[in-house]
Order: C-alpha cells, then structure tokens, then sequence
C-alpha cells in the first residue's frame, strides 16, 4: 500500500549530510513495512527487532563503536554492511538503551551508512538515559493512514485528484461526491491502521474480521500498558484511555477520568498516552492572531484518539450494526466527525515535527460559542466548524468571525463543494484540500 512518507524516506537516502533518522509513532501504524519498502532501493538490507533479536543487544553492551557493531552484525546475519550500498534497520529500539545511545556515533563515525531506527515509545526509554545525541538525530513521525492513503489502497487516486481540483466553484459531479461519502463512511468505520485496511480490502464483505483485527490492536495497545505499570498501575492508564473516548468533543477534565483515578494521577497518565501516540490534545487559543500558539491556555484542551477504527472499539460499537445506520448517525457517534477532522491534520502536516491543534472556546453567560478548530492562513486566523451532515446553523463561527474580524470561515459537513457568503463548505472527504 502507498504512504507518503515513503517520498520523505526516498529524499533522506540520498542527501549529501543526512543524519541517522529515527521513525517514530504508535505501534501498528507501519512503521516496519515503510522501511522495508525503502529497503527495496538498496543491494542489502539488515533488520533487527530489538525485542525479538534479544540476543543482539550483547553487541552494543560491549562497546557503541558503530565500526565494531557493523562487523558484528554482518557476521551475526551473513549480510555484508557497506556505506552507500546497505540499510540498516533497527526496529522497536526503544527496547535496548544502549543501541539508542549508539545513534549519535554512527552519525560521527559512519556518516556514509543509510541508518533507521524505528520506535513506539522513545519517551519512556529517553527517561533512563542521560544522553543519546538528539542534534544528530533527525526525528520522522508516522501516523495511521491518511483518508487519501486510503482512496489509494483501493486504488482510487482518480478521485483523489478530483477532490484537490474541486471547489466552490467547481465542485464535485453528484454521482462521484456520493461515491467519496461511502468511501469516507467504511472509513470512518475501520481507521487507518494499515492491516485493518489490507484485511477490509482483501474481503470488504468480511467485516468480523476487519472487528476482530481493531480488537486485537486495541488489546495490544492495553497490553503495552503493562511496560509502563513501573510508572502508573495499569488500571488507571486503561481508564484514562477510556475517558478520552467518553469525553470526546469537549473540553477534557481530568476529574472526570474515572474512580480510580485523582486529577493529578490522571493528568500523568495522559501525558504517557500522547508520549505514546496514542491521544492528540487540542489546545485553547485565543485566536488573536498569528501564531495561534501565541495565545495558547494550556489548561484547557481537548483530547482525540489517534484512530477512529480504535474509537469504535473502546466505545463499544459494532462494524456490523454501523453499516446499516446511514451516514449522519454514523458521524454522530462521539463526535466522530471533529476527531477525524483533527486527525486528518496531523496525518497531512510535516512529518519532521509534530502538528499542534487549536480550538476557540467562550464561556460567557447568555453567549457560550465554540468552534472545533483555527488554522492560520498567511496572517489570518480562520475558524473551522465540523457538521455530522448536511445541516446546522454556525451561530460559533460567525461570533468569532465577527470578534475578531476575519475574513473568512470554513464549514467542514457532509456537503459538496459550495460558498455562502464568507464562509467556505468544504467536504469531509476533502480535508486534505485545506493543508496541501
């Protein structure tokens, strides 16, 4: 399946000073399977999973001379290692401190070597160690797939380029804008972790088994909990998790995680769960201007799961009873809509830094307002409210644009391609149009 960030891997391999690059993202996103594909650009290729090859870590607790682990692990894998001509993979390498400590010298020693380091939960290995190099590193995030990575999957990148052509304008032929909200309908449905996709297109009738497969990623990722059980007890970080998906759509309060969690216990555990990947807050601003950051309440945020696919199975909804409800009651579930929107940005930003998100929020008697998120477009701010269909009123949007003179609003809905006054309506399916 096609990814994007296979471009940013294929411009890595051949700059002239480029820097070991470290892969980072939740578990199952397809970290392993990107790399491999890259690896298909070199004579030869070496992989180690730290927490498989346990014995490899004897290498690198002898000494971190990158010279003498390449020999080593040439001569372990009977893979020649040589500048130019081999990738070097090392997966899940949060699993041994030492090789991560190893990095900076292979950026100093063999600056030559092509070399990636994949892992899911960097943060909790960085808190054993005192240093490991990070201005020799360059650091590349990986997310679940985008809705476009999608389309491709089924091999529909003709209404990929459809959609980045369409607007208000110009907008979608009804046949194919219907055809774009059933697609965005199944995949709403199974998120975007890449074998939950390979197991629905494989056999799009076998819905058991793209709900079994949600389970047992979401199995694994409580299973991981347990790693960090040395920090905080299990329990509470699974109800966290929880409560992420309960408090979905507004504003999180910590009070609120669960019994047997205080708010400060809870604001720990959270703090793991998006260390992890695993949860995106949305942040207060004030929207006064440019930066958004500039006017940014750090207390009060919003939080969103990585995966809507994972959302369905914690909140305890089913594929199979979904698929007979219609598109508005589908979008309506936990304000699915608005944190498929939030994730969608994430997943289209750089991939060298993490994508901060905002939002607008007045607490104000007799006027309480909201608007789900504020991009910033060259000096101004513009609103952004998300619809579950094809109605509803913008009394939010149009406050703020009235508050703080903007110019412009975007109303994100079920809706083709349209303009009403000042304010854009753009597509769900077509959140890539707002960031590309």
């Amino acid at each position: 399946m096609k990814r994007k960030i296979l471009n940013a891997l294929l411009d890595w391999k051949t700059e002239q000073n480029r820097k070991v690059l470290l892969l980072r993202g939740a578990r199952q996103v397809g970290k392993t399977y990107i790399v491999r594909e890259l690896a298909k650009e070199f004579k030869h290729f070496v992989e180690i999973n730290f927490e498989k090859d346990t014995e490899i870590h004897d290498f690198f607790d002898q000494n971190l001379d990158p010279k003498q682990i390449c020999t080593n692990l040439s001569a372990y894998f009977r893979i020649p290692i040589i500048e130019g001509e081999t990738l070097l993979f090392f997966d899940e390498i949060q699993s041994c401190s030492k090789a991560i400590q190893s990095l900076r010298f292979f950026y100093e020693l063999k600056p030559k070597l092509n070399v990636i380091a994949a892992v899911s939960l960097l943060e909790f290995a960085l808190s054993d160690l005192s240093s490991w190099g990070v201005v020799r590193i360059r650091s590349l995030y990986m997310y679940p797939m985008s809705f476009d990575e999608f389309l491709m999957a089924n091999e529909e990148d003709v209404l990929i380029e459809m959609k980045k052509e369409a607007s208000a304008k110009k907008p979608i032929i009804p046949a194919f804008h219907q055809k774009l909200k059933e697609y965005l309908r199944f995949f709403l449905l199974i998120g975007g972790m890449p074998e939950t996709v390979k197991t629905f297109i494989g056999n799009p009738t076998d819905m058991k088994s793209v709900q079994n497969f949600l389970s047992d990623i979401t199995t694994s990722y409580y299973d991981d909990f347990a790693k960090y059980k040395r920090r905080i007890p299990l329990l509470r970080l699974r109800e966290v998790m929880n409560s992420v998906v309960n408090q979905s759509g507004g504003k999180y309060i910590y009070s609120k995680a669960g019994p047997l969690s205080n708010p400060i216990q809870a604001k720990e555990a959270l703090d793991l769960l998006e260390m992890a990947g695993l949860v995106y807050k949305v942040y207060h601003s004030s929207g006064q201007g440019v930066p958004l950051g500039s006017g940014v309440n750090f207390k009060k945020f919003k939080c969103i799961l990585l995966d809507s696919g994972i959302f369905q199975q914690i909140v305890g909804l089913r594929i199979t009873d979904l698929l007979v409800a219609d598109n508005i009651d589908i979008l309506n579930k936990g304000s699915i809509a608005e944190a498929f929107v939030g994730v969608e940005f994430i997943k289209y930003s750089q991939d060298i830094e993490k994508k901060q998100l905002y939002y607008w929020h007045r607490e104000k008697r007799g006027s309480n307002a909201e608007v789900d998120y504020l991009i910033e477009e060259g000096t101004q701010i513009v609103p952004l409210e998300i619809k579950s269909g094809t109605t509803g009123k913008m009394q939010s949007m149009n406050l703020f644009i009235n508050e703080k003179k903007s110019s412009k609003g975007i109303r994100i809905s079920l809706e083709n391609f349209s303009q009403h006054g000042n304010i854009t309506v753009v597509p769900l399916y077509a959140v890539a149009n707002l960031i590309q």
